[in-house]
């Protein structure tokens, strides 16, 4: 009996303290992110900001290399930049790494950049880590269900467009993005 009261108040600590979940479907798939609230809470409130205005709606992954990560949030269908809120304080520092299946948000070199760019780590990404010497790239969360679609994205040919290198030649498109229980 006591066993099964332990076993009843881990699995109800662990439902607690999971963060909010995000169904991202693309033109590619659907894959499910967790989000850390505990350890990024100003990164995910930036991030769900935009899920829940919809504007993350008919984004693109824009920037894939294969072996490394898929980039998206940023341009619509036709590469026209998006309207993003202010930049947010880089909390790379949070003990969060990057690693496979991880989403992290972009930035310019400025480490208090980011705004509604992010990426998906399709392998460990060590030097995208906070060190002494390195402002790193902030992780949020991970993926959850679907990596696979995320994998699939690093395999698709590339092309430049503009001043932009490493575009999907085939779009990958954002057509709906969600919070579920």
């Amino acid at each position: 009996m006591l066993k099964k009261i332990c076993l009843a108040l881990a699995l109800f600590s662990a439902s607690v303290l999971a963060g909010p979940k995000v169904l991202v479907e693309t033109s590619l798939g659907n894959f499910t992110l967790e989000l850390n609230q505990e350890q990024a809470p100003t990164t995910v409130e930036n991030f769900l900001r935009y899920v829940d205005d919809g504007s993350y709606v008919n984004s693109q992954f824009h920037r894939v290399i294969p072996g490394f990560m898929a980039q998206g949030g940023g341009f619509d269908a036709d590469f026209n930049r998006l309207r993003a809120y202010g930049p947010i304080q880089n909390e790379a520092s949070n003990g969060l790494t990057n690693d496979t299946a991880t989403i992290a948000m972009a930035r310019t070199q400025d480490p208090n950049s980011a705004t509604r760019q992010f990426f998906i780590n399709l392998v460990d990404n060590d030097f995208l880590n906070y060190s002494y010497s390195n402002p790193g790239y902030a992780v949020f969360g991970k993926v959850i269900d679907g990596f696979e679609v995320v994998q699939a994205m690093g395999q698709k040919p590339t092309r430049s467009v503009g001043g932009m290198r490493d575009v999907p030649q085939e779009s990958i498109i954002i057509t709906n993005i969600k919070k579920i229980d």
